[in-house]
């Protein structure tokens, strides 16, 4: 089990391949999704067998709102986006994740969404690890 990770919890193989951990909030497990084509947030809250957002506590979906917006209000303040994504789909990974997106009129994609659109750009590593300091300065 890693450091901060709940009991019992397990973190879905394709969100891991897909994803770099960035920090624990209170509920969630904030990851950063390796695509360097936008400025994407992954919340996954700790809480096992969780596909839905009505299968979270009353308290808990309390908790993963406050955490979205506080992730998607640093993001926009650091990134100066447009717009900003947030979804909660599953469709092809079950487990509850919800991803907040720092969009901008002219990005691959725009205005449509990012799902399905062109191929993943992964970022070097060091600029992996460099937007991970600024989303932690950020929050």
């Amino acid at each position: 089990m890693l450091p901060g990770q709940k009991a019992g919890f397990e973190l879905d193989r394709k969100l891991e391949a897909d994803s770099e951990q960035v920090m624990w909030l209170g509920l969630c497990e904030l990851r950063i999704m390796n695509d360097k084509r936008w400025p994407w947030l992954l919340l996954v809250p700790q809480r096992p067998g969780v596909e839905e957002i009505h299968d979270l506590t009353p308290l808990d979906q309390a908790m993963l709102t406050f955490e979205t917006n506080m992730v998607a209000q640093g993001l926009k303040k650091m990134t100066g986006c447009t717009k900003i994504n947030s979804a909660a789909l599953g469709n092809i990974v079950r487990q509850l994740h919800v991803h907040v997106i720092a969009r901008s009129e002219g990005d691959a994609g725009w205005p449509g969404p990012v799902w399905g659109y062109g191929m993943r750009e992964p970022y070097r590593r060091e600029d992996l690890h460099r937007l991970a300091q600024q989303v932690r300065a950020a929050l």
